[in-house]
């Protein structure tokens, strides 16, 4: 099923709007009994969902980085900062563009929509006017695509949820839930309920730039999260932990999200992200 976000491909997605713009058709099929599940690349699932909806299930997550796909006259090249000066890379994201305008301002970033073979397609033009593309790892990855991938960005911080999926249905279908509870991951689900909760206390959406990583100390969960300007001038970044586990686990991984989410408020996000949203 084709959404607004995959039509529409010569508008920049912050220039649209996000507000499911990868899910609305989805989801009109998912209210009207035409389909029992709807799966979702979770960082463009709205955290915000429908009346009668829910997450049921986050899948295992792969390696939530974003990758570098070189053009072929730079095969050579095995790092953004091999590329001369003002050399163009392509991407649809917002938050790549503000992190990377701070490590490499020697470079242009240049939008670029269309799914993942129509962004290589026109990479691999002879006359391309991109010299190098930024993409999730997950998604090259999926598509037995990785021997495309140069260089993975350590210091970037992914999106939302990158790298999982999200099985959403019908909160009354009890038959489905039950069908598709299986295809949870505990540790990807915690870490996804708290990255997601941070941003919808930021209010921030997938053409925002909010950034955030992961990681575990034993049963100790750390959030790390960043709101850049989009011209890459200012930034505010925080981390915070706790631990998350037992019965409590959900709740907890949420109030982690939200505590980080008022911690970036007070060092000045909301500076940031009013700029960009009003």
């Amino acid at each position: 099923m084709k959404t607004i976000g995959d039509k529409i491909q010569d508008v920049a997605m912050s220039k649209i709007g996000d507000k499911g713009l990868f899910t609305k058709e989805l989801e009109i099929a998912l209210a009207s009994n035409a389909v029992d599940l709807v799966v979702h690349s979770l960082k463009d699932m709205p955290t915000q969902l429908p009346d009668n909806m829910m997450l049921a299930a986050i899948t295992v997550r792969e390696d939530p980085r974003d990758a570098v796909v070189m053009a072929p006259r730079h095969a050579d090249k095995r790092d953004l900062a091999e590329l001369p000066p003002n050399s163009t890379v392509g991407t649809g994201s917002v938050r790549r563009v503000a992190q990377l305008r701070r490590q490499y301002p020697q470079l242009r970033f240049q939008d670029i929509r269309g799914n993942l073979t129509t962004r290589l397609g026109k990479l691999d033009a002879e006359d391309s006017t991109y010299d190098a593309i930024v993409l999730a790892y997950a998604g090259l990855h999926r598509q037995g695509l990785g021997e495309r991938i140069v260089q993975k960005l350590d210091a970037v911080l992914p999106a939302v949820g990158q790298g999982a999926l999200g099985v959403e249905v019908r909160c009354d279908d009890q038959r489905t839930r039950m069908l598709v509870a299986c295809l949870n991951n505990a540790t990807s689900r915690l870490e996804c309920l708290a990255e997601r909760q941070l941003m919808r206390v930021l209010e921030g959406g997938c053409s925002v730039p909010i950034g955030v990583k992961s990681r575990w100390e034993g049963n100790q969960l750390y959030l790390r999260a960043i709101v850049v300007a989009p011209g890459g001038e200012k930034l505010v970044e925080a981390e915070a932990n706790d631990y998350v586990d037992g019965l409590e686990a959900e709740r907890r991984a949420v109030a982690l999200g939200a505590r980080l989410a008022v911690l970036m408020r007070e060092r000045g996000a909301d500076d940031i992200l009013n700029n960009i949203t009003s």
